[in-house]
């Protein structure tokens, strides 16, 4: 598989309605947001985590799609078998091996971990496999508008222990919260550049998988907590240079989106998505890809 020789930028822009779409575990895991403006944050990690399942599932978790960073991994066994799989599992210092060896770990684990190949990792640990910089990058997710987050009492007909049920004189009951948005519009920037491709080996067929998954990792994240979750829109500026034709920042001012009315928004109708592509730089191509 030939490595990708056009660097792209790209919007994307998904929206929650009644769920929880990133909580924060340092607030009690309230959905997280800005203080200062009140605008609703999904971080990269997050949305990264929902393209590796995708990938996972579709491709089986097998190589040369598998997932590095997967629930329950031990990071260290995956490196070990970068020594193995390059004809160096005999090499005894794996804290610091020499560049040469290290170099070839490295094009195993990249050939056949997805993810590593797509966003890079650090594998500086105890067995090292250094720390590869991915040709895929993603921002935090901003809300268009403030978010107004809302917590709910829940209840659950059980309890745990026989303690609480004796308590409770037969009730059992266990009250609980939940926290959601009514609606939030969110969008994140995302960079596919060429020459962290070349090094990895990310290839043509790599980058349409990772934007399949950007169309439809929503549909295999289900969660009651998540409420309904959905990718609206996915607008790529595919650049004829492998360094790029125009600024990043030129081309996403082309796209805006505004809300229609003074109404607090609870759905996509209630924006108006605008891409003005009269006038794009030479070398640019628009290209909408949901």
């Amino acid at each position: 598989m030939s490595t990708i020789e056009n660097r792209y930028d790209f919007i994307y822009l998904f929206d929650v309605t009644d769920g929880n779409p990133n909580g924060d575990p340092d607030a009690g895991n309230l959905p997280r947001i800005d203080p200062e403006d009140g605008r609703g944050l999904v971080t990269d990690v997050c949305l990264k985590r929902k393209v590796r399942n995708y990938v996972a599932a579709a491709k089986d978790n097998q190589p040369p799609f598998e997932i590095y960073v997967q629930e329950k991994a031990i990071l260290n066994r995956q490196h070990e078998r970068g020594y193995v799989g390059s004809g160096h599992g005999s090499v005894k210092d794996k804290k610091k091996p020499k560049a040469e060896v290290l170099a070839e770990v490295q094009k195993w684990l990249c050939a056949n971990f997805y993810d590593i190949r797509t966003f890079g990792a650090v594998m500086s640990t105890d067995v090292n496999g250094g720390q590869v910089l991915g040709p895929a990058q993603l921002t935090f997710a901003r809300s268009i508008d403030r978010i107004l987050p809302a917590e709910h009492s829940v209840t659950r007909m059980a309890v745990t222990t026989e303690r609480e049920a004796e308590a409770q004189q037969g009730d059992n009951r266990t009250m609980g919260r939940k926290s959601t948005i009514p609606y939030g519009l969110y969008r994140a920037y995302g960079f596919v550049n060429v020459p962290p491709a070349r090094k990895t080996g990310f290839g043509s067929e790599d980058l349409e998988l990772f934007w399949e998954a950007l169309r439809k990792m929503f549909d295999l994240d289900r969660s009651a907590a998540r409420g309904f979750m959905s990718a609206r829109a996915l607008i790529a500026f595919k650049h004829q240079s492998s360094l790029g034709n125009a600024r990043a920042a030129d081309l996403f001012e082309r796209v805006t989106v505004r809300r229609k009315s003074e109404e607090a928004p609870r759905s996509i109708s209630d924006y108006e998505i605008t891409v003005r592509e009269a006038g794009l730089p030479a070398g640019v191509e628009l290209q909408r890809l949901l």
